[in-house]
């Protein structure tokens, strides 16, 4: 053996030891995909122009936005997220690193419409009742598509000219949708129900939408604490559908989302949009394949990584309710430094850390516009949409 060589046992103690101490970061690594996760895609985009409408109650619009019987449309709109994130760098190719070759379809949407979590993108949108929708996100010259049509979703990636196939789109969950409330009155006072003493709910003025007169909705937080300032829907006055929606921070600065239509029409599309056939060329990828497929994890992934996650979600609690609603999990293990991190974590570390104190000791908050998570040195994670003082008083409560 070489005097410079690493004797084969030692290199794999050394990958486990990584994994061990890489493993102990997915919670706050994960904040960034909670942020995410946090926002429903609905298009919006409010122009200049008050229109002058009669006079409305929020449970009338409420009623109006549940009983809107719109099945077509089509149009183009803009998405600009802002949770407030740092610069990822090569995090995502670090975690492919940890986690396998990553290889599969760049045409997948599990993958591409994440891109919607940041940045400003435009689309165009064609919906024709349950069976057939259309999603083109138009990134500079390259086109990628997302059609749903019957029984059958295609994905098609221009720049890769990669298509991913799936079938099985058109089944769904008939025992949910017999649960709704029958009629839009029915499903009106539940949510104004379930928002109950935490949520103010009232209709804030008219705007003008992409041409189309609207009604502009206005949830917000009653409670202190919430990262969200409030939430505003501006909704078709003549047919009910929502046409904008803008998600605003007590941080102020720019929307966390604000979505848009920038021109609608209700008729109906024709047949011939959502019709799909691979270009000539193209790698096509069926869904049931790449499922069916195993991941390629690391070298004794289940041995190392098990040991950190047997006990994992056991001491999950929920704090509070409404919009400071607190998670709580008591990971067991005490929180390693960050200095300790592997390198692709650290600038991710050192990016949304803040070293915080208090009753409970010390720890580190990991912040976005949305979601904040606070790690305290013992081992336990506190994470909502709620401000530093509340993750703070929370720990605190816990001593």
């Amino acid at each position: 053996m070489a005097a410079n060589e690493v004797p084969s046992e030692v290199r794999g103690e050394a990958r486990g030891e990584t994994r061990r101490r890489a493993s102990r970061y997915v919670v706050p690594v994960a904040v960034a995909g909670v942020a995410a996760a946090t926002i429903g895609l609905v298009p919006a985009l409010a122009a200049a122009g008050d229109p002058d409408l009669p006079e409305i109650t929020a449970q009338q619009l409420i009623e109006k936005i549940a009983g809107s019987e719109t099945q077509t449309l089509s149009g183009t709109f803009k998405v600009s997220t802002d949770l407030g994130l740092p610069a990822l760098g090569g995090l995502a190719s670090g975690l492919v690193g940890l986690g396998g070759d990553g290889a599969s379809s760049t045409a997948d949407p599990a993958q591409k419409l994440t891109e919607l979590a940041s940045g400003t993108h435009t689309l165009r949108l064609a919906a024709d009742g349950p069976e057939r929708q259309k999603l083109t996100l138009l990134d500079g010259s390259d086109e990628y598509s997302l059609i749903h049509n019957g029984d059958d979703v295609w994905a098609y990636d221009s720049k890769s000219n990669e298509v991913f196939h799936e079938k099985g789109a058109s089944e769904g969950p008939e025992a949910e949708r017999k649960e709704l409330p029958a009629t839009p009155k029915e499903l009106a006072d539940e949510v104004l129900k379930a928002a109950g003493d935490t949520t103010s709910i009232t209709v804030d003025g008219t705007a003008k939408v992409a041409g189309r007169d609207a009604y502009q909705l206005v949830i917000k937080p009653k409670q202190a604490g919430s990262t969200v300032a409030s939430v505003k829907i501006a909704v078709d006055a003549a047919n009910g559908t929502p046409l904008k929606f803008t998600l605003s921070s007590v941080e102020g600065g720019k929307p966390v989302v604000d979505a848009g239509f920038t021109k609608v029409d209700f008729a109906r599309p024709d047949a011939s949009v959502f019709a799909f056939e691979a270009p000539k060329g193209a790698k096509v990828t069926e869904g049931a394949e790449e499922a069916a497929k195993p991941e390629k994890l690391p070298e004794n992934f289940e041995k190392e990584f098990g040991k950190d996650f047997e006990d994992f979600g056991k001491g999950l609690n929920v704090i509070g309710e409404g919009w400071t609603t607190i998670a709580r999990l008591d990971t067991g293990a005490p929180a390693p430094k960050t200095e300790e991190a592997p390198k692709e974590f650290q600038g991710l570390l050192d990016s949304f850390g803040d070293e915080v104190t208090g009753k409970f000791g010390s720890g580190t908050l990991f912040k976005t516009k949305l979601v904040n998570a606070l790690l305290t040195d013992d081992g336990k994670v506190y994470v909502g949409a709620v401000t530093k003082d509340a993750l703070v008083d929370a720990a605190n409560a816990d001593k």
